[in-house]
């Protein structure tokens, strides 16, 4: 059990707790540590493949920990730092491929360098938008089960539930020091703010690149923003005056056990471009202090990077890149900030031992295709939907001399299976929960045995709250529409149709049968845990220096709510 599970136990079972303890814990103390704790829960597909391969995995298993036992005694006694680099809406191919450079007129050499020296994770799937694949990744969980299962841009009085465990949680429980920086959006309430949630520092934006990028008179006159500046029409039948939103929160800064602060925007002050581009600067510029001063600390550290950049909707004065769109240049920009991250870390000597693992979490904004730079390439879609495009990403992961530099691995991985991972990696397995269902599958096999030791042959993805299609090894199905049998569903083959384009009746009329047993199974763990709602509450509360707007737009919100009638 978590400390933070242990904090949500009312005080009278505390007290009772301890007198239980003294009574009945303490004489049976050695009866109590021969017991073996409760399994992890994972959803039921897991163990219907885990049955097929239990002696292998279970071998395997022992000659890992002997691996990650001898690992940290050469290290003396402690586990590995991690790094987690997570990028913005990039689809599959953009980055870490001379090749696909050239093809897309992107340059992000630092980061094809960097996809050379450990692991190329072929198949990594995410969430199909931002908000999902980053609460998969923080609870290991399939974001529907814990209520995130969209994005959103304004005030909603919603966010990460207090009773969700975080890995960075967990890490803290095991001795590591813990920082967020950049990207968050998982919620504008108190308690899902990153430093609620198990990091001992944090620099981020309540919102998203919606409101940092778009909602700003360059991007109005770009053309990439219609109705919400006021400049782009006469507003003259416009009786709500409160139908847009202004005032809202942007970055702000804080510790763990304390308040935050809004940084970087006075009272009456407009939000511009000029705002949203010292914002990136200044997360590049945290990022690399925050790593020279963990490096310092005898303690293991996790360092969560999520860049806004490459999201960006004005074009420069003068464009670096052969491409030249305004996503483009971003994504060129932040390879140059990924290079110097990565040379810091060799710089400061810790590389031998810190895991760092690079990816994006979703595919392109394809909304804003053409102008914006980027492009559907191999893959069909983008944000937002569940085709490859949408949920395939470029996914790397280095440990000098644990992983092999140069390898790659076709292997089905998910975001979530990143939770399990460094869970196990850094010594807190026994810290994952085991009241829910973690959909994260352990996948340390993979990165340190290589292809062909991974431990999921499946995808479950959804948009929002529906379920909208099934991978399961080279097969896809597309969910039919109620009425639709399972047999004349869409499937196709992802290696011979990777654009889903070309759904064949031959494959539909074998396999339909056993995607909707992968769905029933699927619905029979959800049935004995029940999806959670997401915590409810008063929006920017916990943050102590508000504007005078931004407490007007709070009360206005507030005003609706079932509350408040």
């Amino acid at each position: 059990m978590t400390k933070k599970q242990l904090e949500s136990v009312p005080l009278g079972l505390c007290a009772l707790a301890v007198g239980l303890f003294v009574s009945t814990v303490i004489p049976n103390f050695a009866s109590a540590q021969t017991k073996v704790q409760k399994k992890i829960v994972h959803d039921a597909e897991y163990y219907f493949v885990q049955k097929q391969h239990a002696k292998k995995w279970t071998a395997e298993d022992k000659k890992i920990d002997a691996k990650l036992a001898k690992l940290r005694k050469a290290n003396g006694g402690k586990p590995p730092n991690i790094l987690y680099i997570l990028i913005d809406d990039v689809s599959f191919g953009q980055m870490g491929n001379r090749t696909m450079n050239y093809v897309t007129g992107i340059d992000t050499s630092n980061i094809n360098k960097f996809a050379t020296q450990g692991m190329s994770l072929m198949r990594m799937y995410t969430e199909p938008s931002c908000t999902p694949t980053r609460a998969a990744m923080l609870t290991g969980r399939h974001p529907v089960r814990l209520g995130h299962e969209e994005v959103k841009v304004a005030l909603v009085g919603e966010g990460l539930p207090a009773s969700e465990v975080t890995i960075a949680e967990m890490l803290s429980e095991v001795g590591y020091r813990t920082v967020h920086i950049g990207k968050w959006h998982q919620g504008d309430i108190e308690a899902s703010f990153p430093h609620n949630q198990g990091f001992d520092f944090a620099a981020f934006p309540v919102h998203q690149q919606v409101q940092l990028s778009l909602m700003t008179p360059e991007a109005a006159d770009a053309n990439n923003l219609f109705g919400w500046h006021p400049k782009t029409q006469s507003n003259a039948f416009s009786l709500d005056k409160k139908f847009k939103p202004y005032g809202l929160v942007t970055g702000v800064e804080g510790r763990k056990g304390g308040k935050a602060r809004e940084i970087d925007l006075k009272s009456g002050e407009k939000w511009t471009q000029a705002h949203y581009e010292r914002m990136n600067e200044r997360y590049q510029r945290q990022a690399v202090e925050q790593l020279r001063s963990l490096a310092k600390q005898n303690k293991p550290f996790f360092l969560q990077y999520w860049p806004l950049y490459p999201l960006n909707f004005v074009h420069p004065k003068q464009s670096k890149s052969v491409n030249g769109g305004f996503h483009a240049e971003k994504l060129q920009q932040l390879d140059v900030w990924v290079g110097e991250l990565l040379k810091e870390v060799d710089k400061l000597g810790i590389a031998k031992n810190t895991l760092v693992v690079l990816m994006a979490d979703n595919g392109l904004m394809y909304h804003y295709g053409g102008p914006s730079g980027l492009s559907q390439l191999i893959y069909r879609g983008g944000k937002t939907n569940h085709l490859e495009g949408g949920v395939r990403v470029d996914a790397f992961a280095r440990w000098p001399g644990v992983i092999e530099a140069g390898s790659a691995a076709g292997d089905i991985i998910h975001v979530s299976d990143l939770f399990t991972t460094f869970a196990r990696i850094a010594g807190a397995t026994d810290q994952i929960p085991r009241d829910r269902v973690i959909d994260g599958i352990d996948q340390t096999a993979l990165l340190l045995k290589g292809e062909h030791h991974g431990r999921r042959d499946y995808v479950f993805i959804y948009e929002n709250e529906i379920l909208r299609s099934i991978v399961k090894q080279e097969f896809k199905m597309h969910v039919p529409a109620p009425g639709v049998p399972g047999a004349a569903a869409p499937v196709y083959n992802l290696y011979r149709d990777p654009r889903e384009e070309n759904p064949h009746v031959g494959m539909a009329l074998w396999s339909g049968a056993s995607f909707q047993d992968m769905i029933k199974r699927h619905q029979i763990t959800i049935k004995k845990y029940p999806h959670k709602p997401l915590d409810k509450g008063r929006p920017y509360e916990g943050i102590e220096n508000l504007r005078p707007e931004t407490k007007e737009i709070v009360e206005t919100f507030m005003s609706w709510q079932p509350s408040a009638q």
